[in-house]
């Protein structure tokens, strides 16, 4: 019964990230959703951007200490190693819902090009982008990061094991393209106001550390020597830009 009810939480925790998933597309993009980054009354200056630089934080707090090898040595110790990811996967989607609840819209218009041909482009690559983080998250192990195949794994009574260290499609090129993926689309949008400016540069901000100064340096000392090579050959975010020479 342990074994089910561990199984039945991990696809709750995936469903539950997924529909999240879906409404930061639409809370980006301004569309379908009852509230989206632009929509609202917009408050007073400085405590619109102390709000959410306070709700952003908790998200860029979680998702990084909770991604570290020590802090999941000590969480496992308090839960089960099985769902250990998919917590993580519930708790960074419950911090994403609190960004969508509390985000104080900046509605000052830094660009509107809604209405011309670059307008459509970036529309298109906003897309493209969501695009790519999904496929991207198909390319590595799309069950294993979200926690699906270590609930499967306990309910079989099976190790877990993931594919491992490849290089695969957009992981030829880039070394991150799922963070590729969300850059493009935190961007590129047909009219940039204040607030999604202040979005998109505080999470660009955000990936680059996290990404450079954190989960690389626990990739090198997972794999070793084959990501020190990958990281001479392969840009971070970009085709070409960031190797390590």
């Amino acid at each position: 019964m342990g074994r089910l009810l561990t199984f039945i939480f991990g696809i709750f925790t995936y469903l539950f990230f997924f529909v999240t998933f879906l409404y930061s597309v639409g809370f980006v993009g301004n569309i379908f959703v009852p509230k989206s980054i632009d929509s609202g009354t917009e408050g007073p200056l400085v405590i619109s951007v102390i709000i959410n630089a306070v709700l952003l934080s908790v998200f860029a707090f979680q998702h990084t200490i909770m991604a570290r090898p020590g802090f999941k040595v000590i969480w496992t110790r308090i839960i089960p190693k099985s769902v250990e990811r998919a917590t993580y996967v519930l708790l960074s989607s419950i911090a994403l819902i609190l960004i969508f609840l509390f985000w104080q819209p900046l509605l000052g218009v830094v660009w509107d090009v809604s209405d011309s041909p670059f307008g459509l482009l970036l529309l298109v690559s906003f897309w493209a982008g969501y695009g790519v983080v999904l496929a991207s998250t198909f390319m590595i192990d799309h069950f294993d990061l979200f926690g699906l195949r270590q609930v499967y794994s306990n309910l079989k009574d099976t190790e877990s094991r993931s594919g491992g260290f490849q290089k695969r499609m957009f992981y030829r090129f880039v070394r991150h393209p799922i963070m590729t993926g969300f850059v493009i689309a935190f961007w590129a949008t047909p009219t940039m106001t204040v607030g999604h400016l202040l979005f998109a540069v505080t999470t660009t901000i955000y990936i680059y550390i996290a990404v450079k100064h954190f989960e690389e340096k626990d990739l090198v000392a997972d794999i070793g020597e084959d990501y020190i090579k990958y990281q001479e050959e392969v840009g971070i975010f970009f085709p070409g830009i960031g190797k390590n020479n």
